[in-house]
């Protein structure tokens, strides 16, 4: 007898990398990351270090990196190198990347993720602050590419560039973000094409909604998911692995498109989502009309 579906929504597991990748099977690399100090690129540098590399952060505040590179260094047993830069000054970055050379001798891998964002719809935001978004996302990503890429070419390395999905459909308030990181999508896949022949590769991640990031704090993670669904908001029945995000989920993604089993994929953007981007603006009921179709029925008009 075929068992009858069920009509209770499978909630997707989040299984920590120590459980599907090899503990040192990065023993030797090093990684460079901006914006490592805190949030997403924090948890990815601290995944890959569990994994083998020594890394270099890279931000605008030393006490802060230097506190977050002793932490990352304390719970993976790894080096972690502390750069002050700014990714909107090519000298910084230049400078950083120097200091990398000179503590461990190379460059394997980069993760171009510092990032700037605000709420604000298009007739609200002012020039300048269009422009900083833009210049620290899309500019930031394209000097950071110029400063590392002689020792990413070197090692036959990749790059990940750490992207969105709000662009890839019309979020308001979010124009300024949409477009920077639209302009680092782009980046991303001329430099596959571009850098392919000489042995580096370049892919997106681009996070959903991920829990305890200022992101989802900024954009209403503490309001009630009674109050979301009255404001058209997404709430964790609408994303279809019925969870929101954890940081260890795109430190996972991070590890497979660095790791030699991803050794053909480059070019590529892989959201990171649960099939979110997918979901927003269904029609019906979600889950519950696909679960229990029947619960939709009334809904839909049998003839036009």
């Amino acid at each position: 007898m075929t068992p009858a579906p069920s009509k209770t929504a499978f909630v997707s597991p989040f299984v920590p990398s120590s459980s599907t990748f090899k503990e040192n099977i990065f023993e030797g690399k090093v990684l460079f990351c901006t914006g490592g100090g805190s949030g997403i690129c924090r948890g990815m540098v601290e995944a890959m270090m569990k994994h083998g590399v020594n890394a270099t952060i890279v931000g605008r505040k030393i006490d802060r990196l230097t506190a977050a590179a002793n932490e990352l260094s304390a719970s993976t047993g790894r080096q972690c190198l502390p750069a002050q830069a700014d990714v909107r000054s090519p000298e910084q970055l230049q400078a950083a990347v120097k200091a990398t050379i000179s503590k461990f001798g190379r460059i394997d891998f980069v993760i171009c993720g510092a990032a700037g964002n605000f709420l604000s719809p298009i007739e609200g935001i002012t020039e300048k602050g269009f422009r900083t978004v833009v210049e620290i996302d899309t500019l930031g990503t394209y000097h950071t590419v110029k400063a590392t890429l002689p020792y990413i070419r070197e090692q036959h390395g990749s790059y990940i560039m750490v992207s969105a999905t709000y662009h890839y459909r019309g979020m308001p308030w979010q124009a300024h973000m949409s477009a920077a990181k639209a302009g680092v999508d782009a980046i991303s896949r001329v430099l596959a094409v571009e850098e392919g022949p000489r042995g580096v590769r370049s892919n997106v991640i681009a996070p959903g909604p991920i829990s305890g990031t200022e992101g989802m704090d900024r954009l209403g993670a503490k309001i009630s998911d009674k109050d979301k669904k009255a404001l058209g908001l997404m709430v964790t029945s609408d994303i279809p692995l019925q969870r929101t995000g954890h940081i260890g989920d795109i430190a996972n993604a991070a590890i497979f498109l660095f790791s030699d089993a991803a050794s053909w994929i480059t070019g590529q953007t892989l959201a990171v989502d649960g099939g979110s981007l997918h979901t927003d603006g269904y029609l019906l009921p979600y889950p519950a009309g696909i679960l229990d179709p029947a619960s939709a029925q009334r809904m839909i008009r049998p003839k036009l």
